[in-house]
């Protein structure tokens, strides 16, 4: 499967952005969704994931509460809503698509990620 992520930009502290995540190539909804995040100097680290049928979601501690994922099957495209976003935020954020069959958050690291797309950049300004 084939991800291309989108909208990330430049925002204000207290701001927020939409991601998404679309998809082509086999059948998207056969894979769980991870949205991660790497920031300059640091390693890639989970933000979220979102199961096949998008009952089911998993965040990272340092987003609960202020990230949503969602997903829509029929157009191939998960999303990540970010709200009050901080300059910690900023990263470049990624997609990736994992056939994996376990949970959520055994899922929340990228060994288990087969696809992944070329990440979008958030800049969160102070």
């Amino acid at each position: 499967v084939q991800l291309q992520a989108s909208g990330g930009g430049l925002v204000q502290t207290g701001g927020s952005l939409r991601l998404s995540c679309a998809a082509s190539g086999r059948t998207f909804s056969n894979y769980v969704i991870g949205w991660f995040r790497q920031a300059p100097g640091k390693e890639r680290e989970f933000v979220a994931a979102i199961s096949r049928g998008g009952i089911a979601s998993y965040y990272a501690d340092s987003v609960k509460g202020r990230f949503t994922i969602s997903r829509d099957n029929a157009k191939n495209t998960v999303y990540l809503q970010m709200n009050s976003l901080k300059p910690e935020d900023t990263a470049v954020y990624y997609c990736a698509a994992s056939s994996v069959d376990s949970s959520l958050r055994a899922l929340a690291t990228t060994p288990l990620y087969n696809y992944w797309g070329q990440g979008t950049l958030v800049t969160v300004s102070s």
